[in-house]
């Protein structure tokens, strides 16, 4: 299934789009998500431990199953701390 995902703030910039599409297999996970996209694109990697995923506008654990069509987002943290690298 090919999974829209829609980026913010610094995750926009590291990929270089506010939205991108991701192929997943049927069941894919927001951990199978969280994967896919640090491998496409990998400057996205340093910030996966601390990014929260909503899927269908609800914050989202790593175990939920993403139904067809739902609507995801990449949301990184926004305030605090030292930039990451």
């Amino acid at each position: 299934m090919s999974i829209r995902v829609r980026l913010f703030a610094v995750a926009r910039e590291r990929a270089g789009a506010g939205e991108v599409l991701l192929a997943l297999g049927e069941g894919a996970t927001v951990a199978d998500l969280r994967a896919g996209l640090a491998e496409r694109f990998p400057a996205l990697c340093p910030l996966m431990p601390n990014v929260m995923i909503a899927v269908d506008a609800e914050y989202a654990s790593d175990d939920l199953v993403i139904p067809p069509g739902a609507e995801v987002a990449l949301i990184p943290p926004v305030s605090g701390g030292a930039p990451v690298r």
